[in-house]
């Protein structure tokens, strides 16, 4: 098959699947673009059920093809802030790290973001792993029987992403004061910074060495950023002081402004990250 006929096979038994979509999805542009950015939605929206073996067949050769052409980073490539070689910091697509693990920002369901296209992490983690991990999530949830309580981490294969696995947390929702500002408690950064070592406590159940940590709660759950970081950098030192060996933690930020923030605070001595 070629990529459009890949892509136009996939869009077809999704929407036999689910058929409600059939009528929005023959107004969209039969453009190579338009029908990619079609297919990306109907695997957002599909829930979790059993996948045919020729859809993922087709779906895994995509995305794997996808995935080297945006290139994949590798651990080893990438170099340490000074002072510290167990720590990177990496501005870019946490979807295209070759590291053991990567972290995603996950929602209490833990099955991914059901919004199609939506810019979350949770969504782009998914979109790239392709719709095993939606399933592997759903069969956790059935077991466990319960929303993800937050501060917690469960761990799934990374399917078709170069991680081998991810690490799904759920961070905290931060509300607004009476000034309207969104302003984390103290027991909001007690769970932020359990997020982080439970992850880290699971790589290490599991012998991973390299875990790559997305801004968690930043986004949709309104932490401020630079408490974040904070707290972030601050617990991940704690917990490496504490580990020893030869393990990595990677800070991967996307935006500017988290760059930024990331820099000054690895810059500064060890003692002086706010406690």
């Amino acid at each position: 098959m070629t990529r459009e006929e890949r892509i136009r096979f996939l869009v077809d038994i999704l929407l036999e699947e689910m058929p409600r979509f059939r009528e929005e999805a023959e107004r969209m542009p039969k453009t190579p673009e338009a029908q990619r950015r079609l297919l990306r939605s109907l695997m957002n929206v599909r829930p979790p059920m059993p996948l045919r073996e020729d859809f993922l067949a087709e779906q895994d050769r995509l995305l794997q093809e996808e995935t080297e052409a945006r290139g994949v980073v590798h651990m080893d490539a990438l170099p340490a802030v000074a002072g510290d070689s167990r720590i990177v910091l990496w501005q870019g697509d946490i979807t295209r790290l070759a590291v053991d693990a990567i972290v995603n920002a996950a929602n209490s369901a833990l099955l991914g973001c059901f919004v199609p296209g939506h810019h979350c992490i949770d969504n782009a983690i998914h979109s790239a792993a392709g719709l095993q991990l939606r399933e592997a999530c759903a069969a956790i949830m059935r077991k466990q029987g319960h929303d993800e309580p937050t501060g917690s981490a469960k761990i799934t294969p990374g399917f078709n992403l170069p991680a081998r696995y991810v690490l799904h947390t759920v961070g905290p929702i931060i509300a607004r004061n009476a000034r309207g500002e969104y302003a984390p408690t103290d027991g909001d950064e007690k769970l932020l910074a359990a997020c982080y070592r439970s992850c880290l406590a699971s790589a290490e159940e599991h012998g991973l060495k390299s875990v790559a940590f997305c801004c968690i709660s930043t986004g949709e759950f309104h932490y401020p950023k630079r408490a974040a970081a904070e707290t972030a950098l601050r617990t991940v030192r704690e917990w490496l002081a504490e580990a020893g060996g030869d393990r990595k933690v990677v800070f991967n930020v996307f935006q500017d402004e988290d760059a930024e923030i990331y820099r000054e605070l690895l810059e500064k001595p060890k003692n002086d990250t706010p406690s």
